[in-house]
């Protein structure tokens, strides 16, 4: 998963392509993987209303994403995006009455402090108009991300294998207008990273995150999912110079805290 903002930076292509394609030829990835495993009989089905509105969820998740790193770094903008998982447990409080704890909020705390250490000074928004953007395009994706896991929380009755094969055409399908209407044809080279888009973080990441949760319990996936953002700040860091300052390595070390409190306390009622 933390592959995206590379690949995507390293394509020079604009936020829908790139999303568009992660979605169609992750799809058909997917496809091909239920065919050769045996799967064809669960690819013809009919399709639940919440697949269908993760699949928009999903699409501007991604779209938000890759057009937030335009404009902020990587490493800020998945940060903002990682707050999430602690939005969702907020959210769930009002709309499923899952009542939020000591644990849950002291997440919370502990996210928002991170949030303000990353987050530039209003002095430093002002002289640069673009970083309002970027942080805006990483709160849309922030909305979209946690809408997609409220409505996951609902239960659904098809296989994880039938959602995921939903939610990529049904994302895809959104963005094919915009897809089509760029001018800009993609050249061999793209056309190179557009392919490991889509079977990196495209297909191959959900198809192992499918199967991860399958063997292990959600709290121990949660926890592991917080190397995604450790991994785009080294890419960052790595690849195109991105570097943090002290402030905002404190924010990042502060929003992954609260991420492992959050994923503990789930362990617990787990045992318990």
């Amino acid at each position: 998963m933390g592959t995206i903002g590379a690949l995507a930076q390293a394509s020079m292509l604009d936020a829908t392509t790139v999303t568009f394609y992660r979605l169609f030829i992750g799809a058909v990835c997917l496809l091909a993987y239920m065919v050769i495993t045996g799967k064809h009989r669960q690819i013809l089905h009919c399709p639940s209303k919440h697949n269908v509105i993760n699949g928009a969820m999903l699409a501007g998740f991604m779209v938000f994403y890759v057009e937030a790193i335009n404009y902020i770094n990587m490493a800020n903008a998945v940060m903002v995006i990682y707050l999430a998982p602690l939005f969702t447990a907020a959210g769930a409080h009002f709309l499923f009455a899952e009542k939020l704890n000591r644990f849950t909020l002291s997440a919370i705390v502990t996210a928002l402090m991170g949030v303000v250490f990353i987050l530039p000074s209003l002095s430093s928004l002002t002289d640069d108009p673009q970083q309002w953007r970027g942080y805006g395009f990483a709160l849309l994706a922030l909305l979209s991300y946690s809408s997609f896991m409220l409505v996951n929380r609902r239960s659904i009755h098809t296989t994880p294998y039938q959602s995921t094969l939903v939610q990529l055409i049904i994302g895809a399908c959104c963005l094919l207008p915009f897809a089509l209407n760029q001018a800009v044809v993609p050249s061999i080279e793209q056309w190179g990273w557009l392919l490991l888009i889509g079977f990196f973080p495209g297909f191959l990441a959900i198809l192992l995150a499918v199967k991860a949760l399958r063997e292990l319990p959600t709290a121990t996936f949660g926890t592991l999912a917080y190397m995604e953002p450790v991994t785009v700040v080294l890419l960052g860091w790595t690849l195109f110079s991105q570097y943090l300052t002290v402030d905002q390595l404190v924010g990042c070390v502060l929003i992954v805290i609260a991420g492992l409190i959050q994923t503990r306390y789930s362990h617990r009622n787990h045992v318990e």
